[in-house]
């Protein structure tokens, strides 16, 4: 598996639910997530990541224009397989410390992405942490696993 990746985008939106617009710079708060995003709070599920590589299995089937955001992640990454991380898995995204909390999710009915776009990946690839160290994450920043 390999133990680095990168963060390809940082997205934000004030509502749940919707296509995530990109940010040049994300504020992550320690036990809250995102500043200004919708999905910040204190629960389990404050920050999403899903893989380039898992909207790269959408683009195959022939949908086009997906970019980063369109499946309301936070953090748009490359280079590491999110999914296969088990829940408590430390990772340094940026300068922030992030916890795996969750692999995957229920799809909400009337979700705008699937709707949109056909199919929704997040809920078997996506994951979700709680931010343990806050700090800032820009696109191009690493991902790395801490091995505890």
């Amino acid at each position: 598996m390999n133990k680095r990746g990168i963060v390809l985008a940082v997205n934000i939106s004030e509502e749940k639910g919707v296509i995530k617009t990109p940010i040049e710079v994300g504020v992550f708060k320690a036990e809250h997530g995102l500043v200004g995003d919708a999905h910040a709070g204190n629960w389990h599920r404050q920050v999403s990541l899903l893989g380039d590589e898992s909207i790269e299995k959408i683009r195959q089937m022939g949908i086009e224009g997906l970019c980063t955001g369109k499946f309301a992640e936070n953090i748009t990454t490359k280079y590491i397989v999110l999914y296969e991380l088990p829940v408590g898995t430390k990772l340094k995204i940026g300068n922030t410390i992030q916890e795996v909390s969750q692999i995957g999710k229920k799809c909400h009915d009337g979700c705008a992405i699937k709707k949109q776009v056909g199919d929704c990946v997040m809920p078997r690839e996506g994951i979700f942490t709680k931010v343990i160290k806050g700090g800032e994450v820009r696109p191009g920043d690493t991902i790395e696993i801490i091995e505890d």
